[in-house]
């Protein structure tokens, strides 16, 4: 058993889903990994999952692929891959409440937002504004990761990023009617979030616990496609207290339903990365030389 670690990007959710059915269902232990899945609160999100590959606290990290942009151009550059995309097609949106006078993202010129300080965050959120004709003025506020939800609940800001696929099931669920604006739709070509990434090192070293680990993911992601209903039943032992009543069911199909075809999961394709990187360029956001294949390998992928 070769034993392999892997630092999530939020508490357990529906995004997680594949990994949490592996472990379960013990599709890791038939494909002879041991895989110790860890949750960012145990240090109140302290290290990002990226940072802890480079420390070498674990082998792989669940992150936007911004992040492996990051390290790859950090003045000690880090060698973070990109080894697969959770999802084909991307399930965040900027979100506000109905009934607020919002109907466009030029509306929120002059409004307050949550922003999780990621990168590029802030800046992507203001060129939609600017895309939509506004002026790009909004007021960006930073409150704990883990109250930025309640903060659109109560109120206190306008709008945030969210997940439609958790968030906006918890929305539904309380009859708050949101209000979601897609990148794609404002001239933003996002790229993949979230990826599976680690070192290049990782990649040589381990690659044939790399495949069986993707492999086994991919089975749980496709088995709480088929079995929403028992995926539900497992994530629910997982979540928060706060979460435990959320429609998981509801949430699953819809984190499912992005999952490409099963010969193809987790495939990126180099084209969309690379439009992404030349907007970041464009916007003046980068200034480096990457190209879109150094950022990511499908190799992985096949057995």
């Amino acid at each position: 058993m070769t034993s392999l670690k892997i630092a999530l990007d939020w508490t357990p959710n529906a995004n997680h889903i594949g990994f949490f059915i592996a472990q379960e269902l013990g599709y890791y232990t038939k494909e002879e990994v041991a895989v110790e899945i860890i949750d960012p609160s145990q240090d109140n999100y302290q290290l990002t999952p990226a940072k802890k590959v480079e420390l070498g606290q674990v082998d792989l990290a669940l992150c936007p692929l911004e992040s492996v942009m990051s390290y790859q151009t950090k003045s000690k550059a880090f060698d973070l891959v990109a080894i697969a995309a959770l999802f084909q097609e991307d399930l965040s949106a900027i979100a506000c409440k109905s009934g607020i006078g919002i109907s466009s993202p030029k509306d929120l010129d002059h409004t307050t937002y949550a922003s999780y300080k990621a990168r590029y965050e802030d800046a992507i959120v203001k060129q939609m504004i600017k895309n939509d004709g506004g002026k790009g003025i909004i007021e960006c506020v930073y409150p704990d990761k883990l109250g930025i939800w309640e903060t659109i609940e109560k109120d206190q800001v306008q709008a945030t990023w969210i997940f439609t696929n958790w968030e906006g099931v918890q929305a539904a669920q309380q009859n708050t009617e949101l209000i979601l604006f897609q990148l794609k739709d404002y001239g933003i070509p996002y790229s993949y979030s979230p990826v599976i990434s680690c070192s290049e090192h990782t990649v040589s070293n381990k690659e044939v616990a790399l495949k069986s680990f993707l492999n086994a993911t991919k089975k749980g992601f496709f088995y709480a496609q088929e079995h929403p209903e028992k995926a539900a039943e497992i994530l629910k032992a997982l979540v928060p207290e706060k979460d435990k009543n959320m429609d998981l069911q509801k949430s699953i199909i819809l984190t499912c339903s992005v999952l490409g075809d099963k010969q193809h999961w987790g495939q990126m394709n180099s084209d969309g990365i690379h439009n992404f990187l030349t907007w970041l360029q464009d916007q003046k956001l980068e200034n480096h030389n990457l190209k879109a294949t150094s950022l990511f390998t499908n190799t992985l992928l096949s057995r």
